[in-house]
């Protein structure tokens, strides 16, 4: 496994297990299946609601704590948000069973996201979350809080696969020390990615699956990867990707699937404004 060390100089895996839309009664066999093929980093959120069962898992899996990566995820919290971040984290703890973890993200750019991240930084100061970042954040939002905050996130989790591939977003995020990392890597299967001629012709020249070559495509880009599956054999055909390199001409021949924009939803869009920051989840 390859490491990418973070801002704070915390490593991280560059390629992980993502828990998101695995339903909580499948999620302890997947996540127990994915360690035991070798995974470390283990990405879930309050939001997904499987934050149990990946804590069951990893305490069955007999994998030493201090060899695991674990992030976890804040969703928009009511006023005071100092107070009830801080509520939403013991109750991420606890729920995982865990006395602290790796990364702690700010899932969405929404509420009051001063004082969530006030409260997190106090959690990272504390030692009690060992790195904190936020996701779905846009170059405005991202540059406002590095400006007007104390400490800079460590990692940005965005949507980023071969149709949206955020290239001059990552430039602009190398510049302030801020890591990216990759959600929705398969875009879902959208735009018969899984089919599509130019990546399935790559993997035929390297003997690898078209996920292989998206997978080995982000992380030689540096770009953290979180690929989700419930098949063991899925699971264990992702992590095999380091043995191979893509070439220059590879990479910018999948440069030019780019659409720039988004296959799922837009963070400006006032009907999806509306809808993630007033939800909430149940205590």
């Amino acid at each position: 496994m390859q490491h990418v060390t973070l801002n704070n100089g915390v490593e991280m895996p560059i390629l992980g297990f993502g828990v998101y839309q695995i339903p909580a009664e499948d999620t302890e066999r997947a996540v127990s299946e994915a360690l035991a093929a070798g995974y470390r980093l283990l990405d879930t959120a309050a939001s997904y609601g499987n934050e149990e069962a990946v804590g069951r898992a990893i305490k069955n899996s007999g994998v030493p704590r201090e060899s695991l990566f674990v992030t976890t995820k804040l969703y928009v919290q009511d006023a005071p948000a100092e107070e009830n971040t801080k509520r939403a984290f013991e109750a991420s703890l606890r729920k995982l069973g865990l006395d602290y973890v790796d990364l702690y993200l700010m899932h969405q750019p929404y509420g009051d996201v001063y004082g969530q991240w006030r409260a997190m930084e106090d959690l990272n100061r504390e030692g009690r979350a060992k790195a904190i970042g936020v996701a779905n954040f846009y170059p405005d939002r991202l540059l406002d809080l590095i400006i007007n905050n104390e400490i800079t996130p460590a990692v940005n989790q965005i949507e980023t696969h071969p149709f949206f591939q955020r290239a001059d977003y990552q430039e602009l995020m190398r510049a302030h020390d801020v890591r990216i990392q990759s959600w929705g890597g398969f875009a879902e299967g959208k735009n018969d990615l899984f089919t599509n001629p130019l990546l399935t012709e790559i993997g035929k020249e390297h003997g690898k699956s078209v996920a292989q070559v998206v997978l080995r495509w982000l992380t030689q880009r540096d770009v953290v990867a979180i690929p989700k599956s419930v098949r063991a054999e899925r699971m264990a055909e992702n992590l095999d990707i380091f043995d191979f390199e893509l070439t220059d001409d590879q990479m910018a021949s999948i440069a030019t699937l780019d659409t720039g924009a988004s296959l799922f939803f837009d963070h400006h869009d006032p009907e999806i404004v509306t809808w993630l920051a007033g939800r909430r989840l149940d205590a």
